[in-house]
C-alpha cells in the first residue's frame, strides 16, 4: 500500500496520513511519512492524493524539523544578502525579526498551511503594528506577504519544500494613497521657515529640483556644474539600521540623470559653496574639493537623512502643513513643473522616473486641469486662424 487514512485516537476533525517511502538504502528498513490533517477526512484523501502525485511526478520533498524562522533566516542569508541592496536587506531583516518570526516562526515548516499565512495577515491589520497601538497599513501587510512569498519560492526551489503555500493566500490589496502636495504660497512660507540653517539649501534643491532625499544628500561638487547650470544623478546615500552610510547608484539607468538647474537654485548653489570654503577655512580644515559632498556636516562628513526628514516635519508643522513630507517637495515640484505646461516627458527625465507612463500614472491628478486648458487653447487658436481667414477674405 502506498499510503493510507487513519483517525488520530478517535478523535473528530483530526487525521494521519501515512505514506511509504520505500526502504533506506543502508539500512534497509521501510521509510514512511507521516503528516496531521485538521479538517474533515475528505480534507485528508485530497492531501494523500496530492503526495501520491507529486511522488509520481518527481516532486515530493520530505520535510525536516526545519521551522519558517529557521527558513526566514536561511533565505536572507543565502538569497537576499546577495541578490537585494543593503537598504532593502535592511528592511527585509526587520519585517521577519518583529513581524514574520513572532507570528509564524515556531510552525515547522511542514506544518505551515494557506490559513496560517491569512490568519496572520488579518491579525496583522487590526493589531499588527510594533508599538501596539493599532494595525498595519494594506501597503505594509503587502510587503510582508512578499517577503514570506519569495523565502517560500526559495524553500521550493531548493527542494526544501515541495508547494508555495503562500499561493494560496489572498494578500491586502494596497489601496490609491493621494499624493501630498502644496502650492507656491506654501512652498515660500516653508523655505522662509528654514532661511539661515544648514537645512534651507536641502529643502531648496529637492524643490526645485526634483530630486530624492537620497540623491540630494549623495551629491559631490564634481556632480555639479554652476556654469552650465546642470547637476548629474549618479549616486543615492541611505544610512541603514546599524548606522553605517550605504551609496549605491540609483535603481534603474534612467535613475543616473542629468538635470537642468533654475537661475535661482544655481546662485544659491554658488552661494552654499563660497560659504562651505569659507567654513572650512576658519575651521582650519583642507580646502573644499570636487569630491566632497555638496551638503554635509562642517567636518565634510554625511549628514543623516534622519535629521533633514525630522527637522522638515517640525518645519512643515510650524507653518501649517503638517501632513506634508520631504519627500512631497519633489512631488510638488512635479505637481508645478505639470501645471506650467511642461511637458510630462520632461517631467519624467527630471524624477528619473523609469518611464513616462509611470509620471503619467504618478501625477494622473494633475491631468484633468491640464486637459481642460489644452482644449479651451485648441478651440482659442482654430478661432483666432478662422478669424484671421475671413479677414483675409473680406479684404480681398
Amino acid at each position: 500500500m502506498r499510503g493510507y487514512i487513519k483517525q488520530r485516537s478517535k478523535r473528530k476533525g483530526s487525521y494521519s496520513i501515512v505514506i511509504s517511502l520505500g526502504r533506506d538504502p543502508e539500512t534497509k528498513k521501510k521509510r514512511q511519512h507521516w503528516e496531521t490533517i485538521r479538517g474533515t477526512k475528505k480534507d485528508a484523501e485530497k492531501r494523500l492524493s496530492e503526495l501520491l502525485h507529486q511522488q509520481d511526478v518527481g516532486l515530493f520533498v520530505r520535510p525536516g524539523k526545519l521551522t519558517v524562522a529557521k527558513l526566514l533566516g536561511q533565505w536572507l542569508q543565502d538569497y537576499a544578502l546577495s541578490n537585494v541592496r543593503s537598504r532593502t536587506y535592511d528592511r527585509y531583516a526587520e519585517i521577519i525579526r518583529r513581524h514574520l518570526i513572532p507570528a509564524l516562526g515556531a510552525l515547522p515548516l511542514k506544518s505551515l498551511q494557506p490559513h496560517h499565512i491569512q490568519s496572520y495577515y488579518g491579525k496583522a491589520l487590526q493589531s499588527g503594528r510594533y508599538d501596539g497601538k493599532g494595525g498595519l497599513s494594506e501597503r505594509t501587510v503587502h510587503h510582508h506577504h512578499r517577503v514570506l512569498f519569495s523565502a517560500l519560492k526559495y524553500a521550493v526551489k531548493h527542494n526544501i519544500l515541495a508547494r508555495n503555500v503562500a499561493e494560496a493566500v489572498d494578500p491586502p490589496r494596497p489601496g490609491f494613497k493621494e499624493m501630498a502636495t502644496t502650492d507656491a504660497e506654501g512652498l515660500f512660507k516653508l523655505l522662509e521657515a528654514v532661511r539661515g540653517t544648514q537645512y534651507y539649501t536641502i529643502f531648496y534643491t529637492a524643490a526645485y529640483s526634483g530630486l530624492r532625499r537620497s540623491e540630494i544628500l549623495a551629491l559631490r561638487w564634481q556632480h555639479v556644474d554652476l556654469e552650465l547650470c546642470t547637476l548629474a544623478v549618479v549616486d543615492s546615500l541611505h544610512q541603514l539600521h546599524n548606522g553605517e552610510f550605504d551609496i549605491r547608484p540609483p535603481k534603474s539607468k534612467r535613475g543616473k540623470r542629468l538635470v537642468a538647474l533654475s537661475p535661482s537654485l544655481a546662485i544659491l548653489l554658488r552661494e552654499h559653496k563660497a560659504e562651505q570654503e569659507a567654513l572650512r577655512n576658519q575651521l582650519g580644515l583642507s580646502p573644499l574639493q570636487q569630491n566632497d559632498l555638496v551638503f554635509s556636516q562642517p567636518d565634510g562628513s554625511f549628514i543623516r537623512p534622519d535629521s533633514v526628514t525630522s527637522k522638515f516635519r517640525k518645519v512643515a508643522k510650524s507653518v501649517g502643513l503638517e501632513n506634508l513630507r520631504f519627500h512631497d517637495l519633489r512631488h510638488t515640484h512635479a505637481t508645478l513643473m505639470l501645471q506650467q505646461g511642461v511637458h510630462p516627458k520632461i517631467v519624467s527625465e527630471r524624477l528619473g522616473h523609469s518611464s513616462i507612463a509611470l509620471t503619467l500614472d504618478t501625477y494622473s491628478h494633475v491631468l484633468p486641469g491640464l486637459q481642460e486648458a489644452a482644449a479651451k487653447a485648441f478651440d482659442e487658436n482654430l478661432a483666432a486662424t478662422r478669424l484671421a481667414q475671413q479677414a483675409l477674405v473680406s479684404a480681398d
